[in-house]
């Protein structure tokens, strides 16, 4: 068994949990108004249900991966959603696009690299998002 490599930099964790009948409901509220607020076209096209409609199962997991990168960022403010891709990989493994301010802000932060991991069962989707920031944030005086 190899060992994991050593990461070299400060790790950040963000998480979320969406209640899948909110999404469910915003769909029907505001239809197409909520979905170009919220999601890219690339995901949109990703989360279309056999029926012709949209599957809030898919759309809950992929707000919950926007929430959990945006914890990771940690934006004063400025950074869209939509800024907040989430696709796939070549194997079909989630994987996060940053774009406009979010990159800034990754950039910023020197975040190096991220991965992220979705779940849905019921009426909850979630998301983890972790990722490896090149330059540390240095400790204040006052940190916990």
């Amino acid at each position: 068994m190899n060992a994991a490599p050593a990461i070299t930099g400060a790790l950040r964790v963000g998480t979320d949990l969406v209640h899948v009948p909110d999404v469910a409901a915003s769909i029907d509220r505001f239809g197409a108004r909520y979905l170009h607020r919220v999601y890219t076209d690339a995901e949109l096209d990703t989360c279309r249900s056999g029926a012709g409609g949209w599957s809030p199962e898919r759309l809950a997991a992929r707000f919950a991966a926007k929430e959990a990168v945006l914890k990771v960022l940690r934006p004063a403010d400025g950074v869209s959603v939509r800024d907040i891709e989430v696709g796939a990989d070549g194997s079909g493994a989630p994987s996060v696009r940053l774009a406009g301010a979010a990159l800034a802000q990754a950039n910023a932060i020197g975040l190096a690299d991220g991965t992220v991991s979705l779940s849905h069962d019921g009426q909850y989707a979630m998301a983890v998002y972790a990722a490896v920031l090149t330059t540390p944030t240095p400790l204040r005086e006052d940190h916990p």
